[in-house]
């Protein structure tokens, strides 16, 4: 399978990432220059307001959006010591010191069992610890026998207003909420990343074989990380040497060095540590051995791109390539058309289904439509066959578009429980690529799969579009005879007023030609009636909803009626 990277940042007000497989368009990355984006980004922020109802903060963290810290993401130590001290010493040597109730114990486990909590650091650059199966980060964590559950104090115990607290920001604000924040701390090498409050070694739950786990355990204890600093092993640092380890774990401590530096002189509320650009953020996380080139149609990106594989991966240098070609980059490749179709709401599938794919505040729905799709098996392995195809489908989707949070998947009604059973392990299997930690329910009886997938940032379609200013985003708008019924039933109530001459009524092209049309009798009726004369304005440029009545006396002086 031949791996490609294709990175368009021809236009300076936007950049655009793609992976393709065999010329298929896998994942897409869009950031734009007028967007702001905090996730990964570390700050020393400022406790503004303390809600003990939802035990949330507020903290003003310079950006002009308060973030918002649930007790959860609250790191033991700002209620054991009082926060992270910047004049700690960074030892050079030596295991770190082990409290019996330590929190990192209760949570990661012993030596052995360090990383069995740990989950793969996913594209905002940030390792998160695996909640049990029955909820999210507040459902009760798996124990073993002998250690006691952490029980944290009331936020309003931690905190006071005023409090400096260090933070980085996990998720970005969408509509009126502003981002969420941890006090867990994560920066991300290429095959190591650094979390100060764990203060051991970990290796990352996506490493399965038992063999290279402790092969990199054994080369993190040889070479001696600082006493009080946690390293957790990436999925990429699988193969490295234990000189590609060590490269990645001293530019870390370096960097955690100069935070700290920055944390002892900076005033809050102030940045302390920016994620880096998208380019250099999707080359470390997301390039692998794989990749056979990585494709850059602007010099200075290509060179900045070059210096970062430079650093920490100089084997690959020669995959990066400077695409010079006068075809736009993306329109070689044949993507531009396919990018442009990932937002419409019906999505064709091989042999002739579809997906119908909506979007809602709650959660995003899926339905999987049969269409002309047939097999020679009949209706039961019609609907499997198609189940199969829509399953792969809806996971390259959600992937494309960015959706998180609920997705409810309407499948085929199929009999045959080993056919269920077939499709849920076909949209498990095609979700394992998918950077965004996904959880996946087994099949209802009414054919529905109910999963959910991580959510760090607005989907594609709500970074790329707005709100239409005619339906509010609904997508509906009232019809030309609804919206005649209306008119007629205002001028009615314009036309009663004893003061009311004239009226003039201003509607979009269509409503006026079905009034002056349909209507006709009516507003003669009316005019005949109370006196009054009406005429009907029609605007081609105007919203299909659009009112505007002018209401005039006998000697031209405008008329204010309530409501109108």
């Amino acid at each position: 399978m031949k791996q490609e990277m294709l990175i368009n940042v021809a236009q300076p007000e936007e950049c655009r990432i793609a992976i393709c497989e065999d010329g298929i368009l896998e994942e897409l990355y869009i950031e734009r220059s007028s967007q702001d984006n905090y996730v990964g980004n570390i700050y020393k922020g400022k406790i503004v307001n303390l809600e003990p109802s939802i035990q949330a903060a507020f903290v003003d963290f310079g950006v002009g959006r308060n973030g918002f810290l649930h007790i959860s993401d609250v790191e033991p130590q700002y209620f054991r010591q009082g926060g992270y001290d910047p004049d700690m010493e960074i030892m050079p040597n030596g295991p770190p010191r082990r409290d019996e109730h330590d929190s990192h114990d209760d949570e990661f486990g012993d030596d052995d069992e360090e990383d069995s909590d740990l989950e793969e650091v996913g594209d905002n650059g940030r390792a998160t610890r695996r909640s049990s199966p029955g909820g999210g980060r507040t459902a009760q964590k798996r124990m073993r026998p002998g250690v006691r559950p952490r029980i944290k104090p009331p936020i309003q115990e931690i905190f006071r207003r005023g409090d400096e607290i260090l933070v980085q920001v996990i998720k970005e604000g969408m509509g009126t909420k502003g981002p969420t924040l941890s006090t867990y701390i994560s920066i991300p090498g290429r095959y190591l990343v650094l979390m100060p409050a764990l203060g051991r070694i970990g290796v990352s739950r996506k490493i399965e074989d038992d063999d290279a786990r402790r092969r990199l355990r054994d080369i993190l204890r040889e070479l001696n990380p600082p006493k009080g600093l946690g390293f957790i092993v990436r999925t990429a640092g699988t193969d490295r040497t234990k000189k590609e380890l060590s490269r990645d774990l001293a530019y870390l401590v370096r960097l955690w060095k100069v935070i700290v530096r920055r944390i002892k002189k900076a005033p809050a509320p102030c940045d302390i540590y920016q994620e880096s650009d998208m380019i250099i953020r999707t080359i470390r996380d997301i390039f692998t051995s794989e990749v056979d080139g990585i494709f850059i149609d602007q010099p200075e990106a290509y060179e900045r791109a070059k210096e970062f594989l430079q650093f920490v991966m100089p084997r690959y240098v020669n995959r990066l390539k400077l695409y010079e070609g006068k075809e736009p980059l993306f329109h070689k490749y044949k993507l531009d058309d396919e990018i442009a179709r990932i937002n419409q709401r019906k999505v064709p599938l091989r042999g002739g289904g579809s997906l119908v794919i909506d979007q809602t505040e709650a959660l995003v729905a899926i339905d999987v439509n049969s269409g002309s799709f047939r097999t020679d098996g009949g209706a039961e392995e019609s609907a499997f066959a198609l189940n199969q195809i829509a399953a792969r489908e809806i996971a390259r989707q959600l992937r494309l578009r960015d959706l998180g949070g609920v997705v409810v998947n309407d499948f085929i009604d199929m009999r045959k429980d080993r056919h269920r059973r077939i499709v849920e392990r076909t949209l498990r299997d095609a979700v394992r690529r998918d950077r965004a930690r996904t959880k996946i329910l087994r099949i209802s009886p009414f054919g529905l799969i109910e999963m959910t997938r991580q959510r760090i940032r607005p989907s594609l379609k709500r970074s790329v579009y707005k709100e239409c200013p005619a339906c509010t985003g609904s997508g509906l708008v009232k019809s030309a005879e609804s919206m005649a019924i209306e008119v007629i039933r205002k001028l009615i109530m314009c036309a009663q007023h004893a003061s009311v001459a004239r009226i003039a009524v201003t509607v979009e092209e269509e409503v006026a030609s079905y009034i002056n049309n349909r209507k006709r009798r009516e507003l003669t009726r009316m005019e005949d009636e109370h006196s009054v004369q009406v005429l009907v304005i029609s605007r081609e440029d105007l919203s299909p909803e659009f009112l505007k009545f002018d209401c005039e006396d006998a000697s031209g002086r405008e008329v204010r009626i309530e409501g109108m």
